[in-house]
């Protein structure tokens, strides 16, 4: 006779950040500042894309996407934790946490995505300027982001079924604000061989290939940008793609911190400070980092403005 799956009628407890009480109106205010600054950043960039016809172009397309899976992904996690600290209560349902593992998987992988295929248009924008918008017209454009969705969606939904087949005993505490696929699997008391080795291949395919092909477009790029002969040319060719990579460079020293350089319940706090800056500090600045120094979507933010407020 199999063992019975506690699972369907327990709770996860979601620990949080920190369980001092006189802390959490602080963070609830920080957070929900944020969470609203995020939403309201990426809308803006979203409408300034789409209102401005000049910025209607495969860079731009690429960013809106962007855009709009970061307020997907803030809105997988932050609700649910504000909601957590304002009723004082940290259960979540079992159903609910999987649901909530799934879309935060999905909307992760996206992001991982979308920089990868920013990355490659970066790339030839730099390196084969000539070919750009034969290269990148609309239907690969469209096919780039399509294929993202559809990797990224089966492959949160085979995590999320193996952790569903997954037995849980006692201990349901997850040292996390939200449901992160290793601490929940780190609770399970049956075998957790397969999703392990999901994880790993995960990891290895569905991560590691991305930031491959990052760091071989970005090669690509300095080594052309190295060849300019004018100083003034090589700032404007940098200047394309600085904005990304920093965006890169944010998004990946986090996200590698807690899936590479955590294990256990010892770095628990730590991985959860490192998922707090990929999954709230990076969606929150990729707005600020895209338009502060972009006079395109600058340009089209005002533009914006000025029509909402003749409109009024």
């Amino acid at each position: 006779m199999e063992p019975e799956n506690d699972t369907l009628i327990s709770d996860f407890l979601l620990l949080g950040l920190i369980e001092d009480p006189e802390l959490q109106p602080l963070i609830f205010g920080i957070f929900l500042s944020m969470y609203m600054l995020t939403v309201l950043g990426n809308l803006l960039l979203i409408l300034a894309v789409s209102s401005d016809s000049h910025l209607h172009t495969p860079m731009y397309f690429f960013l809106s996407n962007l855009s709009l899976v970061d307020i997907c992904l803030t809105s997988t996690t932050i609700p649910n934790m504000l909601h957590d600290i304002w009723t004082q209560n940290k259960a979540i349902t079992y159903s609910g946490c999987i649901i909530q593992m799934y879309f935060f998987t999905l909307f992760v992988g996206l992001d991982n995505f979308l920089l990868t295929v920013m990355a490659y248009d970066r790339y030839v924008a730099i390196c084969h300027p000539l070919h750009y918008m034969v290269t990148m017209n609309p239907q690969l454009c469209g096919l780039l982001v399509l294929g993202s969705w559809l990797i990224s969606v089966l492959n949160s939904l085979l995590e999320s079924l193996l952790v569903w087949q997954l037995s849980f005993c006692t201990d349901l505490k997850i040292p996390h604000f939200f449901c992160e696929l290793k601490q929940v699997v780190h609770l399970a008391c049956s075998d957790t061989f397969a999703i392990d080795l999901v994880m790993v291949c995960s990891a290895g395919l569905l991560a590691g290939g991305p930031l491959s092909g990052i760091l071989y477009s970005y090669s690509k790029i300095i080594s052309s940008i190295n060849r300019i002969s004018s100083a003034q040319g090589k700032y404007k060719a940098f200047s394309t793609c600085a904005s990304h990579l920093s965006v890169v460079s944010l998004f990946y020293s986090t996200a590698l911190g807690v899936y590479l350089g955590s294990s256990g319940t010892q770095s628990s706090h730590s991985s959860t400070v490192a998922s707090v800056m990929y999954t709230m500090v990076t969606p929150m600045l990729n707005p600020f980092i895209y338009s502060l120094r972009n006079k395109d979507i600058k340009r089209a933010l005002r533009r914006l403005f000025v029509k909402t407020h003749k409109d009024q």
